[in-house]
């Protein structure tokens, strides 16, 4: 018999109350709003073409589908305690100082589970091929990344807890 294995979802302790917060949201108050809509939308007659009622539908969709994600997410999260982690070598939790030697410039990011990725607050998934290259290594080290336009180079000038 064949078993499916849902795949953990590492989080910070951050991430995780981030998520937390949104579902809390979304099935307080986003459910309530949405059902109003369609309330509203219903009290207008003829559904066949009614533009508010299909777009409160596909709201009410939308909201369901990410509250199933959530509930997914955290069924399955392993959270990383920032405070014990080790900064000798870079792990999830961390924050990396690094200097793309191409660019000439010096970038920092937070190396996060994939659920709480989002490179333009610089927190960077430890399963992106930075992230990967990055995982384990020490100050000092440089780290060659392939991505779709060859190889970067970047030295790691430093490794700190996160809070």
């Amino acid at each position: 018999m064949f078993v499916m294995v849902e795949k953990k979802s590492i989080l910070t302790y951050e991430g995780l109350r981030q998520l937390e917060d949104e579902l809390h949201d979304l099935k307080v108050n986003k459910r309530k709003e949405v059902a109003q809509k369609i309330k509203e939308a219903r009290e207008q007659g003829d559904l066949s073409e009614n533009a508010e009622y299909d777009a409160a539908k596909d709201e009410q969709r939308d909201i369901e589908a990410r509250i199933e994600e959530i509930d997914k997410i955290l069924r399955n999260a392993e959270v990383v305690i920032e405070d014990e982690v080790d900064v000798d070598v870079i792990n999830i939790g961390c924050k990396v100082r690094i200097y793309d030697v191409e660019y000439d410039e010096e970038l920092e990011y937070k190396i996060v589970g994939s659920a709480e990725a989002n490179s333009l607050k610089g927190r960077i998934s430890n399963e992106s091929p930075l992230g990967k290259a990055l995982l384990g290594k020490r100050e000092g080290e440089v780290v060659d990344v392939e991505t779709h336009t060859g190889t970067i180079k970047y030295k790691i000038l430093d490794i700190q807890r996160s809070n």
